[in-house]
């Protein structure tokens, strides 16, 4: 299946709740005041937030200003809707920082309990094996057994060197012995696990922090990529998630999986804007296939189409 018909599926739930509202909103009106607060209440309805959702509606009033005569139609309306939600989206593009100067990309993923996170790690494995990359998987969720078999038996399904210690063991220990790996034996890329957690816990942020030094101290410069897995089912919760790892550990890119499984396909817009963070990978599914890099334009044809 074609990636645009796996969105397309997998922004299903979304999509059925957005469109259809939206739709029965603008059927046979003129774009005013009323009409806009009703669209208003729909889109933070489908976790487009407060803030985005205010923004959306004062482009579409200058667009109804500007195209006046256009503005009764219900079709364009929704043509000039679907562009502003690409306008909002498109800075929030990115893709995997890789290196070519010889040295391993390093990338620390991170996030709460139960976002996809080792699972995310196991799928961008895969991607960078098929394009040809060396890849060194650490199992730094010392925490729980179940994460470090789990990323043994991707390790060994997708042709990458895991390099894990005892559970309970020191996740900073894990990872600079990863990276070490890395440099010595000129492998492409290292992706680090690491134990999910839940953003209000100041200790096990703090770790976070940790990892961060120990492996930096090692590279001698800073990590690549510091990317946070995100839950859409959760809706704005993953807004705060965002924020508060953002300040522990600066971060480079998001992953938002899950799509799927939710109606609150709408929160990727608030994320995008109001973190300004790219948002590198999306998954709508369970295979290595249903993660893909983030399109603005894919993304909303698949969410209003």
């Amino acid at each position: 299946m074609k990636w645009l018909e796996r969105l397309k599926q997998g922004l299903k739930k979304t999509h059925d709740r957005l469109k259809e509202q939206i739709t029965s909103v603008l059927q046979g009106r003129k774009l005013d005041e009323e009409l806009l607060e009703e669209l208003e209440e729909v889109l933070i309805g489908a976790d487009l937030g407060v803030d985005t959702t205010l923004e959306i509606l004062d482009r579409l009033r200058e667009r109804a200003r500007n195209e006046r005569a256009q503005a009764e139609d219900a079709e364009v309306v929704l043509g000039w809707l679907k562009e502003i939600l690409i306008e909002i989206l498109e800075p929030a593009e990115g893709s995997l920082a890789l290196r070519a100067d010889g040295q391993p990309t390093v990338i620390l993923v991170l996030g709460v309990n139960g976002s996809g996170k080792t699972t995310s790690i196991a799928k961008i494995a895969q991607r960078l094996r098929e394009q040809g990359r060396s890849v060194v998987l650490a199992a730094g969720d010392t925490f729980r057994a179940a994460a470090i078999e789990q990323l043994e038996i991707w390790a060994e399904r997708v042709g990458a060197k895991l390099i894990k210690h005892r559970p309970g063991a020191d996740p900073g220990a894990v990872a600079y012995d990863a990276v070490d790996h890395a440099l010595k034996h000129d492998q492409d890329v290292v992706l680090i696990d690491t134990a999910g957690r839940l953003h209000t816990k100041y200790n096990l942020m703090e770790e976070l922090k940790k990892i961060k030094r120990v492996v930096e101290k090692r590279l001698g410069r800073e990590i690549d990529e510091r990317l946070l897995v995100l839950d859409a089912t959760v809706g704005q919760n993953a807004l705060a998630q965002a924020k508060t790892f953002h300040e522990a550990v600066p971060l480079t890119g998001l992953v938002i999986t899950k799509l799927d499984g939710t109606a609150k396909g709408g929160v990727v817009l608030p994320i995008a804007k109001e973190l300004q963070i790219p948002i590198q990978f999306i998954g709508v599914g369970e295979t290595a296939e249903d993660l893909r890099e983030f399109k603005a334009r894919e993304f909303v044809e698949a969410l209003l189409e």
